[in-house]
């Protein structure tokens, strides 16, 4: 992998939870982070049907403005008895005119699977892609994956998305009903986070 010569590295997100979780995760290797956000950058509009398509029009997005090497990411929930949806658009899903309701597009997922009579157990992967670009173009991609099963009713008061009916391999309890430092230690996310730690080791 090419190395970061700047210490100094964009996070096109304006979501400050995550923003904090890459901010941390960098400062063992002395890179120094800001996002999108606080350089108040618009939001580009995603209209790729992959995750690295849509990492990779953030990312594009952010260099341009900045001239800086920027870290983007896209993540979803994909269900295998759904032929892989809702994919790209899980946070459609859950839109509406007054903003995100994740209990709407979790309710939407699970008729669905009743409606298509699909077997238990109700297979699913949480996915993270991130694209780090350098501003002449380059890219490395590190994709993670936590798979696991869908669970009805919701269960737990932690975390957020799909996480209250989310039940990753080898565990009995919901991704909502574990700490953050439980989940950040198996999520999709933490996982593309290792690969790429180990690329800027």
């Amino acid at each position: 992998m090419r190395k970061l010569a700047e210490r100094k590295l964009l996070v096109a997100t304006h979501n400050a939870g995550k923003l904090d979780e890459i901010r941390a995760m960098m400062a063992p290797h002395g890179i120094e982070v800001t996002s999108a956000g606080e350089m108040g950058l618009p939001e580009p509009v995603e209209t790729e049907d992959t995750f690295i398509g849509n990492a990779r029009i953030k990312a594009r997005s952010a260099v341009e403005a900045t001239g800086l090497p920027v870290l983007a990411d896209d993540s979803g929930i994909t269900v295998d008895g759904l032929d892989g949806a809702p994919g790209v658009y899980t946070a459609d899903w859950a839109e509406t005119p007054d903003g995100r309701d994740f209990m709407q597009a979790m309710t939407r997922t699970w008729r669905e699977l009743d409606e298509r009579g699909a077997p238990e157990p109700r297979t699913a992967q949480f996915r993270a892609t991130l694209l780090l670009m350098w501003p002449d173009g380059h890219e490395e991609v590190f994709q993670g994956v936590a798979p696991g099963r869908l669970v009805w009713p919701p269960r737990g008061p932690h975390g957020h998305g799909y996480d209250p009916i989310f039940v990753p391999d080898g565990h009995d309890r919901t991704f909502a009903e574990m700490s953050a430092d439980e989940k950040n230690a198996i999520s999709h996310r933490a996982d593309a986070f290792r690969k790429l730690e180990a690329a800027l080791a």
